[in-house]
């Protein structure tokens, strides 16, 4: 007897939908962070570079919350015969580290909240900039894996294409 393993239609959308607001929001961190990155060096806090400072920041926090606690959340919820599970799996393997880099974005986001910044905090923005952005790479990294492993899972079940891949 052969069996068929059914996604939940539900389910599937729902992870769908969460991988393509994932691939958003981490697009509009990144392009944020490029602007940011941009207008270096750092020596005072002055309004323009505060203010992107501050979007950059509450873009960083959007996209962080929806890896571990939307994304992985719905992979962990899946029933243990789901056509996801292999990533599920992969998640489940790279949690760990996902977790790492996010802690290291938090601890950027709390160092630089406010609106008047210190001269010598504002001058370490630089390389703590680029330091986060060895993180985001890493993190990166990790997520894609994941989300080819959800897309392959779609397109063979021919749920259609995901867009906004970057």
């Amino acid at each position: 007897m052969n069996a068929t393993i059914n996604a939940d239609p539900v389910h599937a959308k729902a992870l769908a939908d969460l991988v393509t607001k994932l691939l958003a929001a981490r697009q509009n961190s990144l392009v944020l962070y490029y602007k940011l990155a941009a207008l270096k060096p750092f020596k005072i806090a002055e309004p323009f570079q505060m203010h992107l400072l501050r979007c950059f920041r509450q873009a960083l926090v959007d996209y962080l919350a929806l890896g571990p606690f939307q994304v992985y959340r719905v992979l962990e919820d899946l029933p243990a015969d789901s056509p996801y599970r292999q990533a599920r799996e992969l998640a489940r393997q790279c949690y760990a580290d996902i977790a790492r880099t996010t802690q290291a974005a938090l601890e950027f986001h709390d160092r630089y909240d406010g609106d008047h910044l210190s001269a010598s905090v504002m001058a370490d923005l630089d390389t703590e900039l680029s330091q986060l952005g060895e993180q985001l790479a890493d993190r990166i990294e990790l997520e894609d894996r994941i989300v080819a492993a959800v897309l392959d899972r779609d397109e063979s079940r021919g749920l259609g294409e995901i867009q906004g891949v970057a």
